[in-house]
């Protein structure tokens, strides 16, 4: 029966905190877009890398 007195009171710390959790995502913005993270995975784009030397797209410099 006495760990009731510790239940209790760590319940509702973990409620207010994911209360606080769920209110400070929402003022950040977390919950916007949710719409464009799905369609995101079906884009067959592929982002540009890093360049490497052997395949710069711009053509070789001509001698002088």
């Amino acid at each position: 029966m006495e760990i009731l007195y510790v239940m209790i009171p760590l319940g509702l710390v973990l409620v207010a905190f994911g209360l606080w959790a769920f209110f400070w995502a929402t003022g950040n913005g977390q919950f916007d877009d949710l719409d464009s993270p799905g369609w995101s995975v079906l884009d067959d784009d592929r982002l540009p890398g890093p360049a490497r030397e052997d395949s710069d797209p711009r053509p070789p410099e001509q001698p002088k």
